[in-house]
C-alpha cells in the first residue's frame, strides 16, 4: 500500500473513527483503525465490536492495499501533521510516515484480522433535520444509566408513529422524554440505541437543516453523514413501561420562569454539592417557591414568583438533577406539576409535550 494526501485531511478522518477503537479489550485488532487505499481514494475504519466508524478521503494511489495501525498512537501522530503533505507506505509489517524531509514509522496488523462490517442496513429508514436530531439527544442522552446493571437502560428508547419521533432515557432516578416531527419514515420503529452512539451521532452533525436519514436492520443502526458512516449495535430486551412512571393528573402545578429558577438551583447548588445528597428543598406556597439548602458549609435561602394551581407543597430533589434538564431547556415558562413530598415531580412545557423531565424526590429526615 502507498498513498500520498494531504495532513489535514487525514488527520480529520482519524480523528472522527478512532473514536470506536476500543480501549479496553483482549483483542488488539479492535484498538485499531483500518486503513485502505484503492482507486483514487483511502477508506478509514474501526470498530469496537458495538460501534463502528467508516471515513472516506482523497488520496493519490501509488499502490492499493490495506493494513491495520494503532489507532489511539496513530491519531496522536497524525494530529500533529496537519500542515502538511504526507506520504503513507507499507514497508516490513510497519506503516512508513513521510513527511517534509522526515519520516517514521509504526507497526501493523494484518487487515485481513480486522472484523467484517456491515454496511448493508436499510430495511427501515427514518428522516428527519439534523437540529432537531441534535436536540432530541441533547435533551435525553445525559438521563442513560451509567452502571451495568439493567444494560437497557444505558441506551435511549425511540420510538416513531403518528408522524413523530421520541427519545426515552431513564436511570432509575430521573427520566426525560423529547419529541419532534419526522420529514420520511418507512415503517414504525421502536428500538434501544446505546447513549454513547447518539453522542458519537451528536458530534457527527453538521448543518442545522440538513436531512439526516438513520437506517436501520434488525439490531443494527447506520447513519450516514458527508463522507462518515457509523454503524451500531442496539441493545435487546424490553425497556421500562414509562405509561406506569408518568401522572395523569398532579395536585399542584407551578408555572415560573425557567431562567429565574435555573439561576436559583445552581446558586444552591454550590453548598448542596457538598453534602452527599446534593439536596435542594422546593417549598411552593401561594405565588413563590422557595429554593434552599441548609449544609455544614453554610445555607441558601431563595425564592421565585410562581403561578400556583393546586396544593401548597414541599419536596427535596437531587440538585444536579434539576440542573440537567433545566440547562437543556429552552423555553422562557415551564410548568412542573406535583403529587406531594414523596411522589415524582414533573417538568414540561407550559404548551404542548415537546419534552418531559420527571425526578424522583429525595427523602430526607427533616
Amino acid at each position: 500500500m502507498k498513498f500520498v494526501c494531504e495532513g489535514i485531511d487525514l488527520s480529520d478522518a482519524v480523528l472522527k473513527v478512532v473514536k470506536a477503537c476500543s480501549t479496553r479489550t483482549t483483542n488488539p485488532i479492535l484498538e485499531t483503525i483500518r486503513i485502505a487505499a484503492e482507486n483514487d481514494g483511502v477508506t478509514l475504519l474501526a470498530t469496537d465490536g458495538e460501534i463502528a466508524i467508516m471515513k472516506k478521503i482523497k488520496a493519490e494511489v501509488m499502490e492499493e492495499g490495506a493494513l491495520c495501525v494503532p489507532g489511539k498512537f496513530f491519531a496522536e501522530f497524525i494530529k500533529r501533521l496537519e500542515g502538511t503533505q504526507i506520504t503513507l507506505a507499507s514497508e516490513n509489517n510497519c506503516v512508513m510516515i513521510r513527511y517534509s524531509d522526515s519520516e517514521s514509522a509504526m507497526q501493523t496488523l494484518n487487515a485481513e484480522d480486522f472484523p467484517v462490517i456491515d454496511f448493508s442496513i436499510d430495511e427501515n429508514r427514518v428522516e428527519l433535520l439534523a437540529k432537531d436530531l441534535k436536540e432530541l439527544i441533547a435533551k435525553t442522552v445525559f438521563c442513560c444509566a451509567q452502571d451495568d446493571s439493567r444494560p437497557v437502560l444505558k441506551g435511549c428508547l425511540v420510538r416513531t408513529g403518528e408522524g413523530r419521533i421520541t427519545f426515552t432515557a431513564l436511570d432509575g432516578y430521573r427520566m426525560a422524554v423529547c419529541r419532534k416531527t419526522v420529514t420520511g419514515i418507512s415503517g414504525d420503529i421502536k428500538i434501544i440505541c446505546p447513549g454513547r452512539t447518539l453522542s458519537e451521532i451528536a458530534r457527527m452533525l453538521g448543518a442545522d437543516d440538513e436531512k439526516i436519514n438513520i437506517y436501520l436492520k434488525k439490531n443494527l443502526l447506520m447513519i450516514k453523514i458527508d463522507d462518515t458512516v457509523l454503524t451500531s449495535r442496539l441493545y435487546e430486551g424490553e425497556f421500562v413501561n414509562i405509561a406506569n412512571i408518568i401522572p395523569h393528573e398532579y395536585a399542584s402545578e407551578v408555572v415560573l420562569d425557567k431562567e429565574a429558577f435555573d439561576a436559583s438551583v445552581e446558586r444552591a447548588a454550590v453548598l448542596a454539592r457538598t453534602d452527599k445528597n446534593s439536596v435542594v428543598r422546593l417549598d411552593v406556597h401561594e405565588d413563590s417557591m422557595g429554593i434552599s439548602t441548609n449544609t455544614s458549609i453554610g445555607r441558601v435561602d431563595e425564592s421565585v414568583k410562581v403561578l400556583l394551581s393546586g396544593k401548597d407543597v414541599v419536596i427535596s430533589l437531587n440538585c444536579k438533577y434539576v440542573s440537567d434538564c433545566l440547562g437543556v431547556i429552552g423555553d422562557e415558562k415551564i410548568r412542573i406539576g406535583f403529587n406531594g413530598s414523596v411522589a415524582p415531580c414533573v417538568i414540561t412545557p407550559v404548551d404542548g409535550d415537546a419534552y418531559l423531565y420527571l425526578i424522583l424526590p429525595v427523602r430526607t429526615t427533616a
